[in-house]
């Protein structure tokens, strides 16, 4: 499991599915913002013309030496919601982030965004 402290040292770090399969770079990860844990993390896929940012959750991920590997097979993490290399995730998509892995999804009490980036 990521944890907060680990984020700024795993970033750039490849990112693999549970057979090893590469599936990109970790860029960022992004915090619950209730419990300040690492929750999502963008993946950068893609050829180098068509670049974009990929989603997946870290709550399950296990660290190794230069990766990070999700519980997720490759080809499912390709197809999550995703957003543009130099764009940031706007707040009424976090919910299908959750909904593509068949996560709960709980907005703050207010309606606060539950995701912030890291």
């Amino acid at each position: 499991m990521i944890t907060a402290a680990d984020v700024r040292e795993w970033r750039n770090e490849a990112v693999v599915d549970p057979k090893g399969h590469r599936i990109g770079v970790l860029e960022a990860v992004y915090v619950d913002t209730g419990t300040d844990e690492p929750a999502v993390a963008t993946v950068l896929t893609g050829l180098p013309t068509r670049r974009r940012l990929v989603f997946v959750p870290v709550g399950e991920a296990v660290l190794g030496p230069h990766y990070v590997q999700v519980p997720y097979p490759r080809s499912q993490v390709r197809q999550a919601p995703s957003i543009g290399t130099d764009d940031v995730l706007p707040a009424e998509e976090e919910e299908a982030i959750f909904q593509y892995y068949d996560l709960e999804y709980h907005p703050g009490a207010s309606g606060e965004r539950r995701l912030a980036r890291r």
